[in-house]
């Protein structure tokens, strides 16, 4: 029941509001047809549906609404003339014009809250005199209204008011829609922009509430996809023409190409006049449900400029009957309605007035089935449809008010009339109608009173005619989970200028594999630098925003577009340098082989047996494996050749320090010895063999305890160089390979102290001075090997390990078994126990 303080309440609201605004309001066709307070069309019934509809533009009929406004009346007496609907209740109408306007829809409601009485006395009824409002087209109008209506409760569906903000259940608890929030449609927007790979955008859109809260979603959408937005305009239907003239020449001046139109179709319409008047050209446009599918628009007038147009609306459907009820209006039908003889006369081009010179006279005879306009066209039933949904919508939630048919009785249905319906109840039930039309069509509201968001994605092309005709290429449905919402018809799209190729619209060329792009200070995102990746980074696809690390193992190919597995690098065989090494490996060990030979052929010569033969042999035996060893470094590290390599490098090596070692103190003691037979027993084979042994067998030991503990192993370093890999021996413990060289290093040490403290001794073939030379050479070599091994990289390092062991192996060779050797084959004649025993 509505309470006088609510009546006051409403009127005190209704004087504010048009105190503020009713000054702005120019003089309209609505104005100039009657009082806008009196419905434009009306039927008596036990409930009445009031409509809201922008009818009349500022001064011209506006047929697609009236026909939203004749549907209305369609879906009303069809349910009328239900059985099972309702039955034995009749639903009455009172249809009032908005215009377009604020000030026009706060005079409509209040005619529709009260009557048409207009005296203050008798404004305030005890109810309102419609149960229930179905309207309007714009949301900035059924936002005034529900200002209120709302503190009535009294519901309102609404067909055409996409403002997201309509959703706000808190400020708006009673308001129902049957077409989606523009919530759903700017987001469908951003994507499909951004499936078009258009990242540089213009917009325009409606300076209210729509066009606003349409674009605030849209430009914040579009930024999560990538899409930047070069210029944002408004427009009003109420401003001046330059001020429409600039924005025109706004949108010419940007570099984007592609124009998102988020317009009202009255906005729409003058911005269209503007381009014309420039010849606005070659521009994409995208557009929005409230003009997309206009067949105002699809004329040869503006077809140089929206040819190729795309964007979307909601599904069309069939609503069977409704063509042949349009055909039916007639002014004929009530002679006293101003409103239907303003449409005939703005149909058939002429008038009803007498005397006008240069008008046809109008008889109302003349048949709507022989012409076609927006009012007789009924192919692209979308927003008539939401019209039809929404009465039936509010019919349903009576319906289940009231109880209908719920007696049991099939034969006899009847519904449990009461006089005064609350308005809380109708909410209540119009939240929980769930229903389907003969159409098949589901309809169903959330919690927020919005429909399921389904939209079609529409192509405006040319038939064969040359007529611009509504083509669907994709759709949108935001209840599918993300990714599948939006998908494409695979037909063929048209586009702006009727271009074969889709057209390009970017602050910045695309930045191809190997790049990332990279900001412009003080641009958009969208406007970029294309820099190329890094050494070691790639960009597998257009427009990367960053570069990525290729994986441990990989390095960039040259364009930097993909990773390829890294060069994998070792001292091989096959290289320059290691065919080198093992050239000289080889000769050391043949050359000491050669070496052997001879001492065996002349073994039993003095000189042979002075140089003390056994250890002689035993040492050449020794520096064959010393150069072989080195074989072992070249080559593709393996498990066991790592092992290998050093242990057999350490223990070759402590060998023939220990036969060189031997040797020493043999000299040594054999010369300082004061008795022979201390001497003999000093310098006997089997003193000499067990210092060998012992002195090689420690070594073993050192290397067995490697091996066991922490042997070396294949190891991939990365570190040295980035772009390869260098496949080394890591040592496992550097403890073992450190005791192992330093053994070696105090062996040697050991020699080279003795020989060079016999190095003077005054015999005529003293072994100690060539020792001294080759321990000399050895300890050089090994001191150098330090810093060079641990400063060389990659195969470096092997490389210096090599060359270490083959130099000190030939100083070895060359400073004791040359001399040698140069008697034997060169001067046999010193080679005589006499020449022996001589004192220098």
């Amino acid at each position: 029941m509505l309470l006088m303080s609510d009546c006051v309440h409403a009127m005190i609201l209704l004087v504010l509001f048009m105190g503020t605004i009713g000054a702005e309001e120019e003089t309209t066709l609505c104005e100039m047809l009657g009082n806008p307070e009196f419905p434009l069309l009306s039927k008596d019934g036990d409930i009445t549906i009031g409509g809201s509809e922008m009818v009349l533009f500022p001064f011209r009929i506006n047929f697609r609404e009236f026909r939203f406004a004749q549907t209305m009346i369609f879906a009303i007496e069809e349910i009328n003339n239900s059985s099972s609907l309702l039955p034995n209740i009749s639903i009455g109408y009172k249809l009032f014009d908005s215009c377009g306007s604020t000030l026009p829809s706060t005079r409509a409601l209040m005619g529709l809250i009260n009557g048409q009485e207009r005296t203050l006395a008798k404004i305030c009824h005890g109810q309102s005199s419609v149960h229930a409002i179905i309207g309007a087209s714009e949301s900035s109008s059924t936002i005034v209204m529900l200002q209120i209506s709302g503190i009535f409760q009294i519901p309102v569906i609404s067909h055409f008011a996409t403002c997201a903000c309509l959703s706000n259940r808190k400020e708006y608890p009673s308001f129902f829609r049957t077409i989606p929030s523009d919530y759903y449609q700017s987001r469908a927007l951003a994507k499909l922009v951004k499936q078009f790979g258009w990242t540089w955008v213009g917009a325009v859109r409606s300076d209210n509430d729509y066009g606003n809260n349409g674009m605030a979603t849209f430009i914040a959408a579009a930024s999560q996809e990538g899409v930047c937005v070069e210029y944002s305009e408004a427009i009003s239907r109420t401003d001046p023409k330059e001020q429409v003239a600039r924005v025109v020449r706004v949108i010419r001046s940007g570099s984007a190409r592609v124009l998102v139109a988020f317009l009202a179709q009255s906005e729409m319409d003058i911005l269209l006049e503007e381009a014309l008047n420039q010849n606005l050209t070659g521009l994409q446009w995208v557009g929005v449900e409230s003009w997309i599918t206009a067949g105002n628009f699809a004329n040869r007038k503006y077809s140089s400029i929206l040819i190729g147009t795309v964007g979307f609306t909601i599904r069309k459907a069939k609503i069977t009957g409704l063509r042949e009820f349009l055909l039916q209006v007639n002014p004929r039908q009530d002679p006293q309605n101003t409103l239907l003889r303003e449409f005939w006369e703005a149909s058939f081009d002429c008038t009803f007035q007498s005397g006008l010179q240069g008008q046809n006279q109008c008889t109302g005879s003349e048949r709507l089935q022989d012409i076609n306009n927006l009012f007789t066209d009924v192919s692209q039933l979308r927003i008539s449809n939401n019209v039809y949904k929404a009465v039936y919508a509010m019919a349903h939630a009576m319906h289940n008010m009231l109880k209908c048919g719920q007696s049991g009785d099939v034969m006899n249905l009847s519904c449990n009339w009461k006089d005064n319906l609350d308005p809380q109840q109708v909410v209540k039930h119009l939240q929980g109608v769930n229903f389907t039309l003969q159409s098949g069509e589901s309809v169903y509201f959330d919690r927020n009173g919005d429909p399921v968001a389904t939209y079609e994605l529409v192509n405006w092309q040319r038939d064969q005619a040359g007529d611009i005709v509504f083509v669907a290429v994709g759709s949108y449905n935001a209840s599918e989970p993300n990714g599948k919402q939006f998908t494409m018809n695979g037909i063929n799209i048209t586009w702006a200028a009727e271009s074969p190729k889709r057209p390009q619209s970017v602050c910045s060329e695309s930045c191809l594999p190997g790049f990332r792009q990279a900001a412009i200070k003080g641009k958009p995102i969208c406007c970029f630098s294309c820099i190329s990746c890094a050494a070691g980074e790639i960009s597998n696809s257009n427009n990367s925003a960053e570069c990525s690390r290729c994986p441990l193992e990989y390095w960039s190919n040259e364009d930097h577009s993909q990773c390829i597995p890294k060069v994998i690098e070792f001292l091989s065989h096959g290289e320059t340098m290691g065919a080198i090494l093992t050239t000289f490996s080889l000769f050391g060990a043949s050359l000491t082989s050669v070496v052997l030979c001879i001492f065996f052929q002349f073994r039993d010569t003095p000189l042979v047996k002075a140089s003390n033969s056994e250890l002689s042999f035993l040492l050449l035996f020794s520096l064959t494996l010393c150069f072989l060893c080195s074989l072992t470094f070249i080559g593709r590290p393996t498990e066991w050749s790592c092992m290998l390599r050093h242990t057999a490098f350490g223990i070759t090596f402590a060998l023939c320090m220990s036969c060189v070692l031997a040797k020493t103190i043999a000299v040594v003691i054999a010369f300082r010895a004061r008795r022979p037979s201390n001497t003999v027993l000093q310098c006997s084979a089997p003193l000499q063999r067990t210092s060998v042994l012992s002195c090689t067998l420690l070594q073993v030991v050192v290397c067995v305890l490697w091996l066991t503990l922490a042997p070396p192993f294949p190891y991939k370093n990365t570190a040295h160089a980035s772009e390869r890999i260098i496949l080394e021996c890591d040592l496992g413990s550097p403890i073992g390979f450190w005791t192992v060289l330093g053994y070696i290093g105090v062996l040697a040490t050991l020699c080279l102290i003795l020989a060079f403290l016999a190095r003077k001794l005054p015999d005529n073939f003293n072994e100690a001075k060539f020792i001294t030379f080759s321990m000399l050479i050895f300890c050089a070599v090994w001191i150098t090997f330090i810093p060079a091994y641990v400063s060389s990289p990659g195969k470096l390092t092997v490389a210096v390990e090599i060359f270490a062991i083959l130099a000190s192996s030939f100083g070895l060779l060359f400073c004791i078994f040359t001399p040698k050797c140069y008697i034997l084959l060169m001067k046999p004649e010193r080679n005589t126990k006499k020449q022996m025993m001589r004192k220098n």
